[in-house]
């Protein structure tokens, strides 16, 4: 980089995208939104608005080789995630991908191996939980032994309503992802068996999405982790997480929320999406992983693509075990 700022294009103007550019431009220092891409030139050109009025195209690729673009954040569908992110590699261009790397291991593998060829750019997967504040002192409990030994985890990702075209595998590798991530992350060790399964109403309901689900994870301590994937729940954005150890538990700090006490009822309102809930954890990577694309010290929370593989092969084997009716599947390495 041979700017004083980094010069950051953002492919993708969807509703992570365009939170992505507006974060960059309002709360991260070191950092300018160039350029926002998208098929869709009105939704480019409203993010890019939101973003300090950066200029608007509706081809992703030439953003990613554009020389007046330092680095990539790319939020685009999963389903692009590759091309893209190698191409921006192939660029000389530090990348901030969303997560999944791919909906397929294949693909994670693809991205991976772009990133680990020697003197590639900074490559970072949107593991944002890893940066969020409760997750960071819950963890800090665990590994500093508080609870002794752990034993169990109990996940909880609930949403209001899936994403256009969710399927019963999208809800993995889209979803179920952040805690096949955090869950290794809290614990320092990895995933090593997974089962899929689901109650019988929602098996014979919507034949393409199984909502909601529950995967049970086996980590290589010995620990049992439960997580459950609810995207039409209804009732609003909700994460939970407890960890139950030997000598005592911990439950993830929730941020402050306003209680009403009226007509004889006490309310705690629910968010509508992760945004709001996840506001801190989206802008401390962001910062993070500038800091680091200008040449600053690399954050250990910054998950690599090697970490992202690791999380998609979880999902890999949990969608196996989906298939198998499920029975248990070995995560293989």
């Amino acid at each position: 980089m041979t700017h004083d700022v980094l010069r950051v294009g953002v492919v993708g103007a969807g509703v992570m995208g365009a939170d992505h550019a507006r974060t960059l431009h309002r709360s991260v220092s070191g950092a300018v939104v160039v350029a926002v891409a998208d098929p869709d030139a009105a939704r480019a050109a409203a993010a890019a608005a939101g973003a300090g009025g950066a200029r608007v195209s509706t081809d992703p690729a030439e953003v990613c080789a554009a020389d007046d673009v330092d680095a990539v954040v790319i939020a685009s569908p999963d389903a692009t995630h590759p091309a893209l992110a190698t191409a921006a590699l192939a660029a000389g261009k530090p990348v901030l991908c969303e997560k999944p790397l791919a909906p397929t291991l294949e693909g994670a593998l693809e991205v991976a191996a772009a990133a680990a060829v020697p003197g590639a750019p900074l490559f970072a997967v949107g593991f944002m939980r890893r940066f969020d504040p409760g997750y960071v002192v819950l963890r800090g409990a665990v590994r500093e032994g508080l609870l002794g030994e752990p034993r169990l985890v109990h996940h909880v990702s609930r949403g209001v309503a899936p994403g256009p075209g969710a399927t019963s595998e999208s809800s993995v590798t889209g979803s179920a992802v952040h805690d096949l991530d955090v869950v290794p992350w809290l614990l320092g060790s990895e995933v090593v068996e997974v089962s899929w399964h689901a109650p019988a109403a929602a098996l014979a309901g919507d034949p393409v999405l199984v909502d909601p689900q529950l995967l049970l994870l086996r980590t290589a301590d010995g620990a049992l982790t439960t997580v459950e994937v609810f995207l039409a729940a209804r009732y609003g954005y909700d994460v939970r997480c407890e960890v139950v150890g030997s000598a005592g538990a911990a439950v993830l700090p929730v941020p402050a929320r306003l209680h009403v006490d009226a007509d004889l009822r006490r309310a705690r309102a629910h968010d509508a999406d992760w945004r709001p809930r996840f506001a801190d954890a989206y802008r401390l990577q962001l910062q993070a992983w500038v800091d680091a694309a200008r040449g600053g010290p690399v954050d250990p929370a910054l998950a690599t693509a090697a970490d992202g593989v690791t999380a998609q092969r979880v999902a890999a084997a949990a969608i196996a075990s989906m298939r198998a009716g499920g029975a248990w599947r070995e995560v293989s390495a």
